[in-house]
């Protein structure tokens, strides 16, 4: 990128170098053309040396005065083309550069150049986000502040621009430009040896599509992460490979679902799935009855299909059914006017859902609705994040905010990707059992969401287990969860899954021994996860927590007790 801003610079100022270069030829000859004359009167010429330092110091208009001896008055007629020539000629390149840094094309090329070269310094994983928007934005934020490093592609410069304003924990490259042209994704580190994978959280599914198949196509053993609005595009990103897909409004749609049958499933969902360290979230159960729902677009089809699935009756408002294709019985309006929403039905209804993309409209209806029926059960559709301020003091039973589910979704696939089977695993189980992972995660959690993660157990990422495997003892789930500052007690860290080749255990028996290749789903606090981190890799304290002992087990003290057994 560098050579092509380079080549552009001579493109450019080919001219300009050119009429410099022949300003101070002509000038030059000039001046050795004339003689002078001495003060003994005998005659000189300047030569080369002489000719060219003269014009070096008059051509900037430095002055400095007539050498190396005093003109003549020819010397003087002659040499005044050599003093406005090289002149013009440098305002005339100095005008010419200055166009040049202000060229669209050629601030572009600067950008990507210096981009690429703060991508390959990168020294530490990183993910490629494509896509800055809302949900871009928290994924930035959300990786940098795990130690995740980032890059980041967006077709609006002013979002960019936003991103080197955020006080982010880590420097994060980004640059405006088309994150489906592979020659950008190539930028942005796809050849790196430290990408992990590629987020592509744009708001077009095109773009998204385009990002899946060329990162299957150029690097296959890369993550890829989507985000999709519309099913169609959701399965062919799916036939491309692609790891995950997130669909955030059939996401919400299935969050209802489980709120409004299993309410227990819904809080573990609620909690296992949102943003770490932000507070616990109480989501009330909605009543059971009939809905309404505003708004007929890709949201609220998303609602009524799973709706039709659970058994629960529904009322559709909508501005443009015929064009909409509502279904019969729909109401004709916006669900903004009182009028309308009495002709749905609302004082008989359980709950209202505001699904418009209007952020503006979902507020009103839901005023509306609650002026008329102050108890009803209140769910809306926050289609961007700058309003959300207004629809935390409209006090939402249960938001739906799209950005916010495929932020979360993602960050969550990226640290636990075996939530999304545990969560399969545990709609199966009834609703005591859900009731007690929940008060589990409530212990453990500090009144705030856990963090979600997954370890593995091996040599490179567990040494420690490995090192006291090695001495004959075995190592139990206990053993790693235990507080070796307070003995006898757990870390705020609660085990919900446990995979081996030949069984996938939820909330696993914490005194079974831990074999290689074992994987762990935990959640818990982030000063639990770092005393784990320290504890899996510093056999002292683990063969603390494993026997109770404690041994000085430096290099010297490992050196003494050979030269020990080796004495006996």
């Amino acid at each position: 990128m560098y050579s092509a801003a380079f080549y552009i610079v001579l493109r450019r100022m080919r001219s300009p170098l050119l009429a410099l270069i022949g300003s101070y030829a002509v000038s030059m000859v000039n001046l050795m053309a004339v003689s002078g004359e001495l003060p003994s009167g005998e005659a000189w010429r300047m030569n080369f040396l002489d000719a060219f330092y003269f014009i070096t110091f008059t051509a900037p208009t430095i002055g400095f005065g007539e050498i190396p001896h005093e003109f003549t008055l020819a010397q003087r007629l002659a040499f005044l083309p050599a003093i406005y020539l090289p002149v013009i000629a440098w305002f005339y390149a100095f005008m010419t550069l200055l166009a040049l840094f202000q060229d669209p094309v050629f601030r572009r090329t600067v950008e990507a150049g210096r981009f690429r070269r703060r991508v390959q310094r990168l020294a530490d994983p990183f993910w490629i986000v494509c896509g800055c928007g809302d949900t871009g934005s928290m994924l930035v934020r959300s990786l940098t502040e795990r130690g995740w490093e980032a890059s980041v592609l967006d077709i609006e410069g002013e979002r960019i621009a936003d991103l080197w304003t955020r006080d982010l924990r880590l420097f994060v490259p980004g640059w405006q430009a088309d994150a489906s042209r592979t020659e950008n994704l190539r930028a942005a580190g796809l050849d790196h040896p430290l990408c992990e994978g590629v987020l592509a959280a744009t708001d077009d599914d095109h773009t998204n599509l385009q990002v899946a198949i060329t990162v299957k196509l150029l690097r296959p053993e890369l993550r890829v992460i989507c985000r999709a609005e519309n099913r169609s595009s959701a399965d062919n990103m799916a036939s491309f490979g692609t790891d995950h897909v997130v669909a955030p409004f059939e996401s919400f749609a299935d969050r209802l679902a489980l709120a409004i049958r299993k309410p227990e499933m819904h809080r573990v969902y609620e909690w296992l799935s949102g943003m770490p360290n932000t507070p616990l979230f109480e989501p009330p159960r909605p009543p059971d009855g009939r809905w309404l729902i505003c708004g007929y677009g890709r949201f609220g089809k998303a609602v009524c299909q799973r709706l039709d699935k659970i058994g629960v009756p529904y009322t559709v408002i909508e501005q443009t059914p015929e064009t909409a294709r509502a279904p019969e019985g729909t109401i004709h309006g916006k669900g903004t006017e009182a009028v309308t929403l009495r002709q749905a039905g609302i004082e008989d209804a359980a709950g209202v859902l505001a699904g418009t993309d209007d952020d503006a409209d979902n507020l009103s209806i839901v005023m509306t609705a609650r002026d008329i029926a102050p108890e009803i059960y209140l769910a809306a559709r926050e289609n961007q994040m700058a309003h959300r301020p207004l629809f935390k003091a409209a006090q939402l039973h249960l938001p739906a905010e799209p950005s916010y589910i495929i932020a979360t979704r993602m960050l969550s696939l990226i640290t636990a990707p075996l939530l999304p089977e545990f969560l399969r695993i545990a709609r199966g189980h009834d609703r005591s059992w859900h009731a007690a992972v929940a008060r589990r995660i409530r212990e453990v959690s500090g009144g705030v969401v856990p963090e979600i993660w997954t370890i593995r157990i091996s040599g490179q990422r567990t040494p420690a287990v490995q090192a006291i495997q090695e001495e004959g003892t075995e190592v139990h789930i206990a053993h790693i969860l235990g507080d070796p500052h307070d003995e006898g007690t757990e870390l705020n860290i609660v085990a919900l899954l446990l995979v081996r080749p030949e069984a996938v255990v939820p909330l696993p028996n914490l005194h079974v021994p831990l074999e290689a290749g074992d994987r762990l789903l935990l959640c818990g606090t982030s000063e639990a996860r770092r005393q784990l981190d320290w504890t899996l890799y510093h056999r002292n304290t683990l063969r603390f927590l494993v026997t109770g002992e404690q041994r000085p087990d430096g290099t010297i003290w490992r050196w003494l007790a050979r030269q020990r057994r080796g004495s006996h």
